[in-house]
């Protein structure tokens, strides 16, 4: 560990460095990843590639939930002390839709990608459901429901998630216990959507409540209007 070029990194103008993943033997470039000080430091105490997630703005080591670590053999820091390259033993696959990198859609050409996804069961389906929601803003808004509620923007996303809360309210005034859990996950769904056209993503929200938890309601209420 250089002490002389850790020093050299100035944490309080790029609090979050760019950091690239390639693969030690093949030298395929892995996948693109942001590391805080904390991150790096983790990072070359263990070994293990550790990152900064900004859409769930917590720090969180690569594999953690899906046994797909990054041994990091290498590591680099570039000319202008902003940028890391980290050279990788990977465990399993480093992109989460199953393929073996991030890198696979080809934009210079007209070009399917090679490597099909592969689900990975130790993503949560609240996780899974927003990384395909981030994909189709990119899609055709004629081909995809979400996108085409994405592109018209948010009061017909809103006014989807007001539907769907009555339709659950009005499943549970029924005592329907099958249509409850319909509604339940049509509400749950279009809320998903909604906080992936805001870029938020579901782990705050659990995030949130992890901190409301054992609170009184009176003591939430209170610690709200504190700030």
């Amino acid at each position: 560990m250089s002490s002389t070029l850790l020093n050299s990194i100035d944490w309080k103008t790029s609090p979050l460095l760019p950091v690239i993943a390639q693969d030690v033997n093949s030298g395929e470039v892995l996948m693109l990843a942001y590391m805080n000080e904390e991150a790096l430091s983790l990072t070359l105490q263990t070994g293990l590639a550790h990152y900064y997630s900004r859409s769930r703005q917590s720090l969180w080591k690569k594999g953690e939930t899906s046994g797909h670590l990054q041994h990091v053999k290498e590591a680099y820091l570039d000319c202008d002390s902003d940028t890391l390259l980290l050279k990788v033993e990977q465990e399993g696959v480093a992109c989460h839709t199953g393929r073996s990198s991030c890198f696979f859609n080809r934009i210079d050409v007209e070009e399917t990608p090679k490597e099909p996804a592969k689900e990975i069961e130790a993503y949560s389906i609240s996780d899974k459901i927003y990384h395909i929601i981030q994909e189709r803003k990119k899609a055709d808004p004629k081909s995809s429901y979400v996108a085409s509620l994405l592109h018209k923007g948010d009061n017909s996303i809103l006014k989807k998630v007001v539907e769907e809360a009555g339709e659950f309210c009005f499943a549970c005034k029924d005592n329907d216990n099958k249509e409850i859990i319909y509604e339940a996950a049509d509400l749950m769904f279009h809320a998903l959507v909604a906080l992936g056209a805001k870029n938020i993503h579901p782990s705050l929200i659990t995030k949130e409540l992890e901190r409301r938890f054992g609170l009184s309601g009176i003591e939430e209420k209170n610690s709200r209007n504190e700030h």
